[in-house]
């Protein structure tokens, strides 16, 4: 089928498609898991060797040249200014302690000033657009999954599905669930649901549990693609909280398609579902201020653009051939799996020569956010590891300097906040020294005229305005990019959007000096060697209790208190400087509980605060997952001890375990043991009690366990 093809149930809603009419159409699954295997060769990339071949690409465009010259030379301008500026307020005899501030709040200051310059540079964003035409790329919708909620995953693919089958994408298109979960009483109940889910896709949907869990996420996209590659051309990551509607799916095809040289295309995915106060913060924010943000990135990336790890389509010849990636030499945290692995391997895909957009335009792409602080805490300490594990990439060879500059980005964005707060401290020690120690005048003998002490406070709080406008700019020109668009209406008219606006930056400003002191005990982790390990990600948080917020926050608490008495007695005006990073680490605790507040998060919507388009007016295929999920969930209430008595659900549960494949013993020591265990045992109960979390794993997916413990007794 092409894409220009007209689909019968074009206008037909996602919930109200005839399934099983439907159902007729799709191949059979025949009892498997998985479709007959496609090998596809992915080898380990050596960082140190010359990079595979691949599609010649010319030289940047003018607008992506100018772009690069308004965000980078700009953020050296700026740099330069405020460096120069800060000098002539310490005057000609500068101190030790004021060379290093100098030196702390030239780098801070070029950071602010880079944010306001790649926002200038999206001016010159490429004017994206989807060709039409015949398109018979064969796509895979894969979701790599681990410890998720069963229900809310399948329910956001069977709506995908759904979604797919209008616009006309079937035929060409399967899902690949790829399960890397580990716990034996999550199992049953995963597969239970996507075994709901192949009851409610008009697409094939293909499950894979993987036995061991090397290279983590990595890891497990990279043996989909060694096993199945063959059988796709292009493949759409998703995330276990996000989905892309099929028409932004169909277009990133076409794009992909029309381009042979184009190996990745990212989406800027919208924040969606947030409930909690905190949550709808991050989703405002994302919403009002993300599109310029990725107009700015789009436009000085060209072809050498980025990968979020999700939300994104990839030619599956060129990510096999450029992105196996090998563990790092040593131990975590800067050894063993490469974490941050998308930005690797958007490097690798365009040191091979591969083009990596990211296409801004796009609004059909979504994706959940951390519900609580304390959750994206969590998240954002996988994130310093990985990102701190490409200082030992970043002079790979080959590598675009476009690609080395996002390294450094990301690298930044979290070695930021130690350098924010070693500037404050700094700030503070020279402070102190001028109030606790007499000056001298005469530092030289027989010196005529006195050296006076030199501090410009006038140049001084005019770099503050400066700085603040960066900060502050670009944000209230997206609001007022916004008043000119459906976007202010969609949000709840435009007095709602500036109050919104306006109370995102109060509650962010409280939240900024709690993070940076977060994000530096995250960096000192690190240095010390301590791994992150890899946990399931927390989709859905509750309001912490006051102990929890109290025991989190109280260094925090401590800090504030006592930085805000010593300069009270010391120094009073100061306390002007400093209030904002006081205020929000002394009241860190409230901040933290009341923004992880899911009732106060509904008070806000009803007030029309931080609303976003898609809260009032909900894009179908999420309203559709939210109803699935309803529907998976009530029937896919299945247990392992459920399974003898409910044939159905035995027949489901044996439709999605893998086929029996010969294996050496060394590796089904766990099924070697179980049979063991299950022979000894005289009841069903008895041999569960017997057997080992690995061993139950076992027990669900291989036959001849199944077999042997479905015949004990209960």
């Amino acid at each position: 089928m092409t894409d220009t093809a007209t689909h019968p149930a074009s206008e037909t809603r996602l919930l109200d498609l005839p399934i099983e009419q439907i159902a007729n159409e799709t191949p059979d699954y025949a009892g498997l898991a998985t479709p007959p295997e496609a090998p596809m060769a992915m080898p380990e990339q050596d960082f140190r060797a010359a990079p595979p071949e691949g599609p010649r690409v010319g030289s940047p465009g003018l607008r992506t040249i100018l772009a690069r010259i308004i965000a980078f030379g700009g953020t050296l301008a700026v740099g330069a200014y405020g460096t120069s500026e800060m000098l002539l307020v310490f005057g000609e005899n500068i101190t030790f302690l004021q060379v290093v501030l100098l030196v702390l709040f030239g780098i801070t200051f070029s950071w602010v000033g880079f944010s306001f310059c790649s926002m200038l540079a999206g001016f010159l964003a490429p004017r994206l657009r989807t060709p039409t035409g015949p398109n018979d790329a064969r796509i895979a919708i894969v979701m790599p999954v681990y410890h998720e909620n069963p229900a809310e995953t399948t329910g956001l693919l069977a709506a995908l599905a759904r979604d797919l089958y209008r616009e006309g994408l079937a035929e060409r298109t399967e899902i690949f669930i790829l399960s890397d979960s580990r716990k034996p009483e999550l199992l049953v109940a995963e597969m239970a649901a996507v075994s709901r889910l192949r009851d409610l896709s008009p697409v094939p949907v293909w499950y894979r549990r993987r036995v061991t869990n090397e290279g983590r996420k990595a890891g497990n996209v990279a043996e989909f693609i060694r096993r199945w590659g063959g059988r796709y051309d292009q493949f759409v990551v998703l995330d276990a909280d996000s989905v892309m509607s099929a028409a932004t799916i169909k277009a990133l095809s076409a794009r992909m398609n029309a381009d042979a040289t184009v190996g990745l295309i990212q989406t800027m995915p919208m924040l969606v579902g947030g409930q909690t106060m905190f949550a709808r913060l991050t989703q405002f924010a994302g919403r009002v201020y993300g599109p310029a943000i990725a107009r700015g990135v789009a436009a000085w990336s060209g072809d050498s653009g980025n990968f979020w790890g999700h939300n994104a389509i990839i030619r599956v010849a060129a990510f096999a051939r450029c992105c196996g990636l090998p563990d790092l030499p040593g131990k975590a945290p800067f050894g063993g799996a490469v974490l941050s692995h998308d930005f690797v391997e958007a490097a690798l895909m365009r040191r091979a020569g591969w083009k990596v957009r990211l296409d801004y335009d796009l609004r059909g792409s979504f994706e959940g956010g951390p519900p609580t602080l304390l959750d994206m805490a969590l998240r954002e300490r996988r994130w310093a590891q990985g990102n701190l594990q490409h200082l030992r990439i970043i002079n790979a060879r080959g590598f675009k300097w476009i690609s080395r500059v996002h390294f450094t980005i990301g690298v930044l964005g979290f070695l930021m906040s130690p350098i924010w707060l070693a500037m404050i401290l700094v700030g503070l020690a020279l402070s102190a020294n001028v109030l606790l120690s007499r000056p001298d005048y005469f530092p030289q003998t027989y010196q005529l005229f006195p050296e006076w002490p030199v501090f410009d406070p006038v140049r001084m709080l005019w770099l503050f305005v400066v700085a603040m406008s960066f900060l502050l700019v670009p944000k209230f020109l997206s609001i007022a990019r916004a008043w000119l668009r459906p976007l202010a209406r969609n949000s709840g008219g435009k007095v709602r959007l500036l109050a919104s606006a306006l109370f995102e930056i109060i509650l962010s400003a409280l939240i900024a000096p709690v993070q940076m002191l977060i994000q530096t005990r995250q960096i000192y982790d690190i240095l010390r060697g301590r791994d992150s390990g890899w946990e399931a990600q927390v989709r859905a948080g509750q309001m912490p209790p006051w102990s929890v917020v109290l025991r989190r926050h109280a260094l925090h608490v401590a800090l504030g208190a006592l930085t805000l008495l010593v300069l009270a007695y010391l120094s009073p005006e100061q306390l002007i400087w400093l209030s904002p990073i006081l205020a929000g680490l002394i009241l860190s605790p409230v901040t933290s509980r009341v923004s992880a507040s899911a009732v106060l998060g509904r008070w806000a919507r009803r007030q029309g605060l931080l609303v976003t388009p898609e809260e009032r007016d909900p894009p179908e295929v999420l309203t559709a997952a939210n109803a699935l999920a309803h529907r998976i969930g009530n029937g896919a209430q299945v247990t392992l001890d459920d399974l003898p008595g409910n044939p159905a659900a035995l027949a489901r549960h044996r439709a999605l375990m893998p086929v029996p494949v010969q294996r050496p013993a060394a590796k089904r020591l766990d099924a070697i043991s179980g049979a063991a265990k299950i022979a000894a045992a005289q009841t069903r109960a008895e041999a569960i009690s017997f057997l080992t979390p690995p061993e139950l794993l076992a027990l669900m997916e291989e036959r001849e366990l199944l077999d042997a413990w479905m015949r004990l007794p209960a």
